[in-house]
């Protein structure tokens, strides 16, 4: 004999979780709010992070095994502030100063002892003891070159009407001195009538000249 068909079998029915549960692998937490995921537009649940706080219409959503309430609770830590220390002041150079009084030192040195040739020549002249000359006599010839002072060496010759000059000659001047005295002798002998003229020549530092004239007679 059938009976009538009356349906599916009713499902069984599910163990009931909750508190009470003894399930050792089984944590129940709450679905923090940072992890919750975001609801159609128009539809907003509420979402509490404690069960307790929930009103009786809210939805606390719990599911396990995951992070612990507590856990869940913890707020994000921030990231800390990272101050950019301010860069340091250059500071003037302390050597400096000293560097530039010792160059002004040394220029001022340069410009108190100048070169060997930085005697500078301001007058040059020539003279002879007599304007005439008897028979055999030797004609004392004087050179003058007057300077500024400044020490330094002078380069000179003599050069003669008769065709020929000294050597190149030096002399020193020293700090101070403004003149400087140079002498030629020159002989004449026998009987004669001559005109003659002796030039001093000053070709360092700078190129001066002057000459003297003088009679050479004997009957």
């Amino acid at each position: 004999m059938t009976t009538p068909d009356s349906g599916p079998p009713a499902p069984d029915a599910l163990p009931a979780v909750g508190p009470d549960a003894r399930d050792d692998e089984y944590s129940a937490t709450v679905l923090a709010s940072h992890w919750v995921q975001r609801p159609d537009p128009g539809s907003v649940p509420t979402v509490l992070a404690d069960p307790a706080s929930a009103p009786g219409d809210a939805t606390v959503l719990r599911f396990g095994p995951g992070v612990t309430a507590a856990l869940a609770r913890r707020p994000c830590p921030t990231p800390p502030t990272l101050v950019t220390p301010p860069a340091p002041r250059r500071r003037p150079q302390r050597h400096a100063l000293p560097v530039l009084v010792l160059v002004a030192a040394v220029l001022f040195l340069f410009w108190r002892e100048p070169t060997a040739s930085a005697t500078g020549v301001r007058e040059v002249s020539v003279t002879a003891a007599r304007e005439t000359l008897g028979c055999d006599t030797t004609a004392g010839i004087v050179g003058v070159v007057r300077t500024d002072g400044r020490p330094g060496t002078l380069s000179y010759r003599w050069v003669r009407s008769d065709g020929t000059s000294s050597d190149v000659r030096h002399t020193t001047v020293a700090r101070g001195q403004r003149q400087v005295r140079l002498e030629l002798l020159w002989s004449f002998e026998g009987p004669g009538r001559h005109a003659a003229v002796a030039e001093l020549r000053v070709l360092s530092p700078e190129r001066r000249s002057a000459e003297i004239r003088f009679l050479y007679d004997c009957p």
